[in-house]
């Protein structure tokens, strides 16, 4: 199944409460033709976004082509959330890569928080973008956890813009009666990802990058120099990148194996007024401990937006309002009758570790994705360490290649059915507050 097209009308941002709040861009004309470019880059959301500014900025010569529309999948739908550190807890890490380098991944990943931020003030991005995300926690267990990893942040790496939050603290917080303490990281941001990812698009195109719409690549021809071929056309050039997330298809079988695409639905609340201060009094972002992960924050407008809902298929379901409306009851049962004014899916890319995949796949190809619902942050800076490779300075980029990403048993058809295995009992676990 093409998840280019599955869910989506072609070259048309989904109904969401982000595409109605964001100024899109006039269309960039489709690939035609022979073109020859520096450095050839599929996929336009985040990574391929900073990747091409980046590049454009360090003076090479850079075409960019999706086949949909800049920001069009997960970078324009996802929960705007700006976390700390890698997705891996750095305990795992250590255990995984050792102390010293889960030190540097620590060090990569609040230069990613810082990037993103600078990206915004260097280029006057106007997304919204406030500071703060609250980790929730519904079990005793799961609150000890988030207390002992804040200390462990603190003691270890001296990170001090974490508070632990008891009951009574969080609930000046998050009015959750599900919830029964957690953390507050208020060197963490939220901000609006669409916005963000037409005001990185628009910094390109200023910058020089040769930006095509409705141009999707269905081969590349490896080689130096390696030509990308879509139906209209075709790119010569030096360097691939190679920045599509869930939406890889069938362009390298190896990013496949260790990349799955999957499902996440979103909806927003009618403006709540008043109501807000009875579910957020404080105007920061929220993820819980679930695996299946619920997420949240106030949009500028006052609705609630709620990231939730299991799926397991690549078609949306039908009503995505329902399927977001059950967790989101769970949480706030005060909220039960409130009207879904908009609600979307989108699909990103997850890998066994939840630690994305950083590889080179040939001596002039990089690819970089399966940021496990960490992106805004890991996307964005993945886009400038593969620029940075380029330019001649690999060290970023090569430390993060290491980290282990073990492909999906069975491979690409096997990947589906065992996630539905994994993510069902999961699920169960979450339901059983297990």
């Amino acid at each position: 199944m093409n998840l280019l097209y599955a869910n989506d009308k072609a070259g048309t941002y989904p109904e969401s409460w982000y595409a109605a709040t964001a100024d899109a861009l006039p269309f960039f004309e489709p690939m035609r033709g022979a073109q020859k470019a520096d450095v050839c880059i599929v996929g336009a959301g985040y990574t391929g976004l900073s990747a091409a500014l980046h590049l454009a900025q360090a003076g090479r010569d850079v075409v960019l082509l999706d086949a949909q529309r800049v920001g069009f999948g997960a970078s324009g739908r996802n929960g705007g959330q700006l976390g700390s550190g890698q997705r891996m807890e750095q305990d795992a890490l250590e255990g995984l890569m050792g102390a010293p380098e889960a030190a540097k991944l620590w060090e990569l990943a609040e230069e990613a928080k810082t990037l993103v931020k600078d990206l915004i003030a260097a280029h006057d991005i106007d997304c919204y973008l406030k500071p703060g995300i609250a980790y929730t926690a519904s079990t005793d267990a799961d609150v000890r956890h988030l207390h002992e990893y804040a200390q462990f942040l603190s003691d270890r790496y001296g990170y001090d813009q974490i508070d632990t939050l008891d009951h009574a603290a969080l609930q000046q917080v998050c009015r959750s009666p599900d919830f029964r303490g957690g953390i507050l990281d208020m060197g963490s941001a939220h901000l609006h990802p669409l916005r963000f990812a037409l005001g990185l698009a628009r910094a390109a195109a200023k910058a020089g990058v040769r930006i095509h719409e409705r141009s999707a690549v269905h081969r590349i021809d490896e080689g130096t120099p390696a030509t990308v071929r879509t139906d209209a056309g075709h790119v010569v050039a030096d360097h691939v990148i190679l920045a599509c997330n869930g939406y890889l298809g069938g362009l390298n079988r190896n990013v496949a194996a260790r990349v799955m695409p999957i499902n996440n639905f979103i909806a927003a609340t009618e403006p709540l007024g008043s109501r807000a201060q009875d579910i957020l009094p404080r105007d920061v972002a929220v993820a819980d401990s679930r695996f299946v992960v619920n997420y949240f924050r106030l949009s500028h407008d006052g609705r609630l937006l709620f990231g939730g809902g299991e799926s397991y298929g690549y078609r949306f379901p039908k009503d995505i309002a329902a399927k977001v409306r059950k967790p989101m009851s769970v949480v706030f049962p005060q909220l039960r009758d409130v009207r879904i004014d908009y609600a979307w899916g989108g699909t990103l890319g997850i890998t066994m570790k939840r630690m994305p995949y950083l590889a080179r796949l040939g001596a002039n190809m990089l690819s970089a994705s399966g940021y496990s619902g960490h992106g805004v942050g890991t996307a964005t800076h993945a886009g400038a360490l593969m620029a940075q490779v380029i330019a001649g300075d690999s060290d970023g980029f090569d430390l993060m290649a290491r980290v282990p990403n073990t492909p999906f048993p069975g491979g690409p058809a096997m990947r589906n059915p065992m996630l539905v295995l994994a993510m069902s009992w999961y699920a169960m676990r979450d339901r059983l507050g297990i």
